[in-house]
């Protein structure tokens, strides 16, 4: 029998942690691993210099490290102190895409994600990420106040 796989949509800020602490209570509850994803917003830019592309790709590759080192490695190491089995994806891409297609790659049975304030008013109730999950998952989908 495999183990669930819990996919957690990660950041570091207050929301972040909240849902990262339910998500670990859940999955020491259900014995089920966490799949933490961290996704870094870009769009493509159509008309770039080789020079602009270059030094795009070079802040991309920077940006990666950072988010590697200080949001997702204190955040594994968090769940793996807890006794949870924890790893971790990042990304660059469209946030809502990006962790629907990660969860059905790796086969995950569950989406946790934290509840966030936009200006809309379904937004400021459960966030652009959270209500934009809630509406295309395949995946029952936890939205953590």
């Amino acid at each position: 029998m495999t183990r669930d796989i819990f996919v957690v949509a990660y950041d570091s800020d207050p929301e972040g942690s909240r849902v990262l602490n339910y998500a670990i209570e859940r999955a020491k509850r259900a014995d089920a691993d966490l799949l933490l994803v961290h996704i870094l917003e870009w769009s493509p830019y159509k008309f770039l210099t080789q020079e602009e592309v270059a030094e795009r790709s070079k802040r991309r590759r920077e940006e990666l490290s950072i988010a590697e080192q200080r949001i997702i490695a204190p955040a594994l190491q968090k769940a793996r102190a807890a006794g949870v089995n924890a790893e971790s994806e990042i990304r660059y891409g469209q946030v809502v895409e990006l962790i629907v297609k990660i969860a059905k790659e790796l086969n995950g049975t569950q989406i946790f994600v934290g509840r966030s304030g936009s200006n809309s008013v379904a937004a400021r109730i459960f966030g652009s990420v959270p209500l934009g999950l809630a509406q295309v998952s395949p995946l029952p989908t936890v939205i953590v106040p």
